[in-house]
């Protein structure tokens, strides 16, 4: 690529040679900025141009595919829709385009709803859908009805369901009825340990699917109990449900649901990556318990909260059940008392940037849902439970909308990826924990286009390119930033990426081998002649191009370089050699089978030499 052609487009401008520009792929860019000055607006595009960047490259490989996506979204929690339903119809009907419209929004495309109440009711009274007189039992559920719903919540998802027909349900309790309870109360305790309780519960449940069914709005998945070791409610319904109450639900409920709905998919757990201290004993390998048990049968996967822990829980999980799916189903963003918007809106954005729209869908959700989809102003209304919660959007006091850092998180995936698409693979050097880099996630929509989400974690500009086969753009983020690229086309590799599967590295080389750009295996010195790296691939590999990806480690690439492989670790050859120029060194050579192969530098320089990411093609 020309230097004219690089320099535009690490500027982010459209500007690139005449002859290029009339056959290069074009990419569509969004971006939204901490401080609102861009609110998913839509810059000038740029085009793929052909060559390698200097700049720490985002390398996506359409060939390596992870989870299916389910969709993302939010709740139309009771209080939700209270504030929804109260607005000016022109002003509701504008919100629900904004919210769910594909094309005039950011169409929202998963929506979690409480069974019954929780803690944003607008109600004075917490409910469920058969509530009777303290003392008294209905194990005919003659007293269950949805009337509630009815008024206010059945119309807003019937409505949304009308503006994104693709759009997915899930239903969860916060409670049983009282009456099923050890203290008679929608507020803490556990469900009564009795086979007619869990065949009651069981029954509640499949009457609620079938009549949300009926109603216009199917449940494409439930879960039996949310946040089932949360042992203390704060004054909103809640039960301590350990694993062997909810396998006993799931064995009840399981045969029932699949009669009765076979397109609703049961999820377990519904909690936080890791057992919060204020949850006390409770069971810490809890998903686990309940994959290994006879309930798994009936369990499609297993869905997460982001108050606890990290995303990083989700992949351990998938990696000891790689058949069943994981869902991340509810986080809020959180604000102070004296904390003024602007900073409410910078902390959200980049925190559920990291952790939420990448951290969770690159540990293998197929769902990113946030928690109310609207509140008031003040965080509510509420009855009891979180006084700091955000939603997606703000119903103002004087009735107007405005759109807070969780519609553009959310949006930013919606909009962009489509239920159906695929992850696709992407180098990303972000952590969730924060450390400055550029993160990413990389999607495949049916319809064959692509849609990459690209934070830039640091609070200053950062440049980066984005390489598909042999075509590559660069462009610049402002600190903080969130952006999607989209672009349409096959674009791919007419190489494939071997797997390192079993391979080792020595000397202290796993952190380069471990698909994790994020990490890295470092000399921790000066760079000096004779230092390596060697790779045991386990056993004779054929490859045509060794990836030597210095990552977001600006400068940490080796400023010479020599590829040499053998057979016993003992006799080497030489295959290639050459000088370094930037973050990722592409080394091709002729096909070539070996066991081993090391890269050693032979030049030098004040920088330390790093390697995120050590890659063969073939």
């Amino acid at each position: 690529m020309r230097r004219t052609a690089i320099v535009a487009l690490v500027l982010g401008l459209t500007a690139v040679p005449t002859a290029e520009a009339s056959s290069a792929p074009q990419v569509r860019v969004w971006v939204t900025t901490p401080d609102r000055a861009e609110l998913m607006h839509e810059r000038p595009r740029v085009a793929f141009g052909r060559g390698e960047s200097a700049h720490p490259t985002i390398v996506v490989d359409p060939d390596r595919r992870y989870q299916e996506v389910d969709g993302f979204g939010a709740s139309i929690t009771d209080s939700s829709a209270d504030l929804l339903a109260g607005l000016a119809p022109a002003v509701r009907a504008e919100t629900m385009r904004k919210l769910f419209d594909p094309a005039a929004g950011i169409g929202v495309s998963f929506l979690r709803q409480p069974v019954g109440s929780s803690d944003f009711t607008a109600a004075k009274e917490h409910y469920t859908y058969d509530d009777v007189p303290a003392g008294q039992t209905d194990f005919a559920l003659k007293h269950f009805s949805i009337r509630h719903d009815e008024a206010k919540i059945l119309p807003l998802l019937r409505e949304a369901k009308r503006l994104n027909p693709r759009l997915k349900v899930m239903a969860t309790p916060w409670s049983p009825p009282a009456w099923m309870k050890d203290n008679d109360s929608l507020v803490g305790g556990k469900l009564k340990d009795d086979p007619k309780i869990y065949d009651a519960y069981a029954r509640y449940l499949v009457k609620f699917v079938h009549a949300y069914a009926r109603a216009g709005v199917p449940v494409d998945f439930l879960s039996v109990q949310n946040e089932p070791q949360n042992r203390k409610p704060d004054a909103y319904p809640g039960t301590d449900m350990p694993v062997a109450a909810q396998v006993k639900v799931i064995e009840a409920l399981g045969p029932k649901l699949k009669f009765a709905s076979p397109r609703t998919k049961i999820l377990g757990f519904d909690h936080n990556w890791a057992t919060h201290p204020n949850d006390g004993t409770a069971e810490a390998d809890y998903p686990y318990q309940i994959l290994r048990s006879k309930a798994a049968k009936w369990v499609a996967g297993t869905a997460y909260h982001c108050y606890y822990g990290d995303p990083s829980a989700q992949t351990a999980l998938h990696n000891a059940f790689p058949d069943k799916g994981i869902w991340f189903t509810e986080c809020s963003g959180s604000k102070g008392a004296t904390d003024p918007p602007a900073k409410v809106f910078s902390d959200t954005l980049r925190w559920h940037a990291r952790n939420v729209v990448l951290g969770t869908t690159r540990n293998w959700a197929r769902s990113a849902v946030n928690w109310n989809i609207a509140l008031d102003s003040t965080g509510g209304p509420h009855l009891g439970g979180c006084g700091t919660c955000t939603g997606l959007v703000t119903v103002q006091p004087d009735g107007s909308v405005v759109t807070d850092a969780e519609y553009y998180t959310i949006g930013h995936l919606s909009k962009f990826v489509k239920p159906g698409a695929r992850r696709i693979a992407s180098t990303s050097f972000g952590t969730t924990g924060w450390n400055g880099q550029i993160m990413d996630a990389a999607f495949r929509n049916p319809d064959g286009s692509t849609a990459l989400v690209v934070h830039n974690q640091n609070d200053d500009p950062r440049s980066f390119a984005v390489n598909v086969g042999d075509r590559t753009f660069e462009y610049t983020l402002p600190g903080g930033a969130l952006a999607t690229f989209t672009w349409t086309g096959q674009l791919r590799s007419r190489l494939d990426a071997v797997p390192l599967t079993g391979a080792t590295a020595s000397p202290d080389g796993a952190l380069a081998i471990d698909d994790d750009a994020s990490t890295r295996w470092s000399n921790n010195g000066a760079q000096a002649p004779g230092q390596f790296l060697q790779v045991d691939l386990g056993r004779r590999k054929d490859f045509r191009r060794v990836a030597v990806d210095s990552g977001g480690n600006l400068g940490d690439y080796a400023r010479n370089w020599e590829l040499s492989v053998s057979n016993d670790g003992t006799s080497w050859r030489a295959l290639a050699s050459g000088e370094g120029v930037g973050q990722l060194t592409n080394i091709d050579v002729r096909r070539t089978s070996a066991r081993y192969v090391r890269i050693t530098s032979t030049g030098t320089a004040s920088n330390w030499w790093s390697i995120a990411d050590f890659r063969l093609y073939n």
